[in-house]
């Protein structure tokens, strides 16, 4: 089941996304995630969705503005994670489906994908849900000692 994430969801939501932080370069963030820091993120203004299974939190995807300014209010950034539990069962492409119509309905126009070069399978996910590579940042992130590309992929609404 997808719903929209409440604050109360904030330490399933931190445990899916801490070991990400802590042990992968899916994301280049270098530092964990609080409970009440992501119960603030749930407030905010921007959607947060959850992927649910017999009352298991197993992944969330949210997305936000791309970049700062009124000229892109209409382009959002999104993230989406699940929990390894949550992998291989579509749970990823119904977060996604759900996101990208929620944002259609907000009048976005389309989501850009900001993946590491080191995640293939974050690279493969996208491409097969209609996202498109339309650039590549050299050495945007760093984690681990170490310089990683950043590849951009977007889907039009």
């Amino acid at each position: 089941m997808i719903r929209p994430a409440a604050p109360a969801d904030a330490a399933a939501i931190a445990a899916i996304w801490n070991p990400i932080i802590r042990d992968t370069t899916i994301t280049f963030t270098p530092d964990e995630k609080s409970a009440p820091e992501l119960a603030a993120m749930i407030a905010g203004p921007d959607p947060v969705l959850l992927a649910e299974s017999a009352g298991q939190v197993l992944g969330f995807a949210r997305y936000f503005q791309f970049r700062g300014g009124a000229g892109y209010r209409f382009t959002a950034e999104h993230t989406i994670l699940l929990a390894p539990a949550g992998r291989g069962h579509g749970l990823g492409r119904a977060l996604i489906e759900a996101l990208a119509d929620h944002a259609r309905a907000a009048g976005r126009h389309s989501l850009i994908g900001g993946v590491s070069a080191e995640n293939a399978a974050g690279l493969a996910f996208h491409a097969a849900c209609g996202f498109q590579t339309v650039g590549i940042v050299p050495e945007a992130g760093f984690k681990f000692g170490r310089w990683i590309d950043l590849v951009l992929m977007q889907r039009r609404l």
